[in-house]
């Protein structure tokens, strides 16, 4: 899940049918956001299917309604379907804010009934990262698509588990890394792929923000860790998008000191670590849950890139050594369901893959090693 909280959003069913005939400006703008991937027609590929895809939020949540269901208004290949939850009443709300159907709601333990609805063509896991593997496995047998939100679970067995039920139900998996359609950071990949000032060796980044409440993101079952997992996912995957998908092959790391060890018992405050990749590159990281951080900086032999904010859902700015960085804003999370609507459409691989996220947690999980070892930990293929 996504972090930090936003309170949800009290639009409207009016609104929100505003929102989704208002939508195209912002998403063609934004929401399929050019890159060496190429971007489809929305408008072709929505015609071509006849309707927009169906997507049902399993968890409704700050960020499921403070989010993701704005920004299905916005959409111009999906639609809001559907909702997953363990309250009715809530769910039944949803569907009259959202007008969509009461049938369409699920709880947790009805989700075979997925396979009867065909309106529901995906559906985006949004709970607690240790409930990950048993939604996303429950939707795709249901034989429905599938995004989960980040991180993509708390082990790499779960990981696993989840690509496996994927492929054999013949669905598609994808995972929430927003910032794969956001531009500034699009330009930082698109300067590593063109070698425009040569490999990044040099990283640096961090996020964080303090947190006050016992909250899942304390409770180590539900999280599998802290800030790490949390808010650190963001700058792991930042690097090694600078290092064009490339894993580090080692990482070093440190716990911080505990301010409040009665509100982080269970799980780390902060922490920083650094990850070494091939040929000598590194990247130092930090992410907490005691003080705000929201930067990232590569640097390579003929230039730089620094992105700040990195990683908000919106405000993102950012420059390079030859100036600054000029974009327009984007709404992250309908490019992003634009994306995978595409790639369902199509046929197209999802840059964000489940393997992706098997990889970060992988990494996730070295990090956790070593700072609890004081060890160098070699990150596993």
């Amino acid at each position: 899940m996504k972090s930090p909280a936003v309170p949800r959003s009290d639009l409207s069913r009016r609104r929100f049918l505003g929102n989704l005939a208002l939508g195209g400006v912002a998403v063609l703008a934004g929401g399929l956001v050019p890159s060496a991937r190429g971007a489809e027609a929305p408008d072709l590929l929505a015609s071509r299917h006849g309707r927009k895809l169906g997507v049902a939020l399993l968890g409704l949540g700050s960020y499921a309604g403070g989010q993701l269901a704005p920004a299905l208004g916005r959409t111009r290949l999906c639609r809001l379907a559907g909702a997953i939850t363990g309250t009715r009443a809530k769910g039944e709300q949803w569907a009259r804010d959202y007008g969509f159907p009461e049938k369409s709601v699920y709880g947790y333990d009805t989700m075979d009934r997925l396979a009867d609805n065909p309106d529901i063509d995906v559906v985006y896991v949004v709970t607690p990262p240790a409930l990950h593997a048993g939604h996303a496995i429950a939707a795709a047998r249901a034989g429905k698509h599938v995004i989960s939100e980040k991180p993509m679970a708390t082990t790499v067995a779960d990981c696993d588990a989840m690509i496996a039920a994927c492929r054999a139900a013949g669905v598609r998996l994808s995972i929430g890394y927003r910032l794969h359609f956001e531009p500034h950071h699009g330009e930082l990949e698109r300067l590593a792929r063109a070698g425009d000032f040569g490999p990044f060796e040099r990283m640096e980044g961090g996020f964080g923000f303090r947190l006050s409440e016992r909250v899942w993101r304390v409770d180590k079952k539900l999280a599998g860790g802290g800030p790490l997992p949390d808010v650190g996912t963001y700058v792991i995957q930042e690097a090694c998008r600078a290092r064009l998908e490339e894993a580090p092959v080692a990482v070093t790391a440190r716990e911080g000191r505990k301010e409040r060890p009665e509100l982080f018992n269970e799980v780390e405050e902060e922490i920083s670590w650094t990850m070494e990749f091939t040929g000598g590159a590194a990247c130092a990281g930090f992410a907490s849950y005691g003080r705000g951080a929201n930067h990232f900086r590569a640097e390579a032999p003929r230039g730089w890139v620094e992105i700040e904010p990195a990683f908000s859902y919106r405000g993102i700015a950012g420059r390079t050594s030859r100036g600054p960085m000029r974009f327009p804003s984007v709404n992250q999370q309908a490019a992003q369901m634009d994306d995978f609507a595409a790639c369902i459409l199509t046929g197209r691989k999802t840059p964000v893959p489940g393997e992706m996220g098997r990889r970060d947690v992988a990494i996730i999980t070295a990090i956790y090693e070593a700072a609890a070892t004081g060890k160098r930990v070699a990150v596993p293929t």
